[in-house]
């Protein structure tokens, strides 16, 4: 091995490390680090609040789940509407041959859902029929995209709906999108051509990878529950296995952002506060998106049969609500007032550090959280309690101090982060 070559293959080792939780989680610790150095360009950092974050989010659990017996956050929250759980009513009366068929619908659903659930913005409402209600929101980008999927929007075969085809993804268009949303002049929708070009790189990508998505069906993103089965040890997977394999067969329809000796680092972006020493120095993977969906995939692997372990090893969303509740409650502090009245791109510094200090918060608020309700990190997994939780007490927020809901800091989303 010539020293060019393994210069080569170490660079794609140091890539691939960044498509990982630990990198997440350990680089998050590096930005917190900095900014409890007084390091951070925009940001300064109270601990002294997190006393009130801590009482709020244990609030908010005790109102929504008394028992403590609270579910991971998932996608799966979003299909309960009224507590009548959609999924669940449309699943419980197909006659499915065995469970594998199952988790491959549910794989289906869980990813095409999630990748269309980036913000929506404060004015878009779904019109549900079942209830008469305006649903905005994740809750309301669930509802739309079960609608379209129950109705057999993304199948190539009508006989077949409770599936989602490549072949029919890669020719998505903007406007089907925009009809299964309800959007309108009056109803609009942030990042509808995004989200129909996500979609569409999906399919293709679908497509050209059979080996992954295509081992006992057609091409399908259900298709990643086989690949799975194939990694798992005697019915057992880690979640940070499942994130793995979610960010290599995933993470090539994402758009056009940072790569590393060929390899697209999806949810990554740069910032001078992550030092290493190698050819990762620099990079803040955050990987929201990717975590969500598999949140939302580990509940169809277990209706499966399979064993998933290390739950706790995912880290918290680096999202607007989470982050949004650091802010609002005080823990952490723009620099410069003024930050907050003006949108940032999603690949600037502020936001950046925004997202990755996040992260770190939702690592120390969970054992502040576990301690006040004495509970174990087995009894109250951080799945949990984002679920329980730290989102719902974030939107809390964000009502209490903005009539719209928006989060304190406003971000310019293509549909494909946020």
């Amino acid at each position: 091995m010539n020293a060019v070559t393994a210069l080569v293959m170490a660079t794609e080792a140091e890539a691939l490390s960044l498509l990982t939780a630990e990198a997440v989680r350990s680089r998050a610790g590096m930005m917190l680090a900095a900014g409890l150095g007084d390091g951070l360009a925009h940001f300064r950092i109270d601990l002294d609040r997190m006393d009130d974050v801590t009482e709020a989010v244990r609030a908010t659990i005790d109102k929504a789940y008394p028992s403590l017996k609270i579910p991971f956050h998932a996608r799966w929250r979003h299909f309960v509407i009224g507590g009548a759980d959609r999924w669940a009513d449309i699943a419980d009366r197909v006659s499915w041959p065995d469970a594998a068929t199952r988790a491959r619908a549910e794989f289906d659903l869980a990813i095409v859902s999630v990748l269309l659930d980036a913000g929506a913005g404060a004015a878009w409402r779904y019109r549900d029929d079942r209830s008469g209600n305006a649903i905005g929101r994740s809750e309301g980008l669930a509802i739309a995209s079960l609608d379209m999927f129950a109705s057999g929007v993304f199948c190539s075969d009508s006989r077949d709906p409770l599936r989602i085809d490549a072949d029919k993804l890669a020719d998505l268009s903007a406007a089907a999108l925009e009809q299964g949303f309800q959007v309108s002049a009056g109803n609009p929708l942030v990042g509808l051509e995004g989200r129909a070009n996500l979609l569409r790189r999906l399919g293709a990508h679908i497509s050209a990878r059979k080996d992954v998505f295509a081992k006992h069906d057609r091409p399908r993103p259900g298709g990643l529950f086989d690949h799975l089965c194939a990694r798992a040890t005697n019915g057992t997977i880690a979640a940070p296995t499942v994130l793995a394999e979610v960010l290599r067969h995933l993470g090539p329809i994402w758009p056009s952002r940072l790569a590393l000796a060929g390899i697209p680092l999806g949810d990554c972006w740069r910032h001078d506060a992550i030092r290493t020493d190698d050819s990762t120095s620099g990079l803040m993977p955050l990987h929201k998106l990717s975590q969500w969906l598999t949140y939302s995939l580990i509940e169809p692997l277990q209706r499966a049969g399979l064993t998933v372990t290390d739950i706790d090893g995912l880290t918290g969303l680096a999202e607007y609500r989470n982050g949004g509740l650091f802010v609002d409650l005080g823990v952490l502090c723009l620099r410069e007032a003024r930050e907050a009245e003006r949108a940032h791109e999603v690949d600037s510094t502020l936001v950046v550090e925004w997202r990755a200090l996040t992260v770190a918060l939702l690592d120390r608020l969970a054992g502040k959280i576990r301690t006040r309700l004495g509970r174990s990190a087995a009894e109250l997994p951080l799945a949990s309690l984002l679920e329980g939780g730290t989102w719902a007490a974030g939107r809390a927020a964000a009502f209490a101090r903005r009539s719209d809901g928006a989060p304190p800091i406003k971000v310019i989303s293509d549909g494909t982060v946020f």
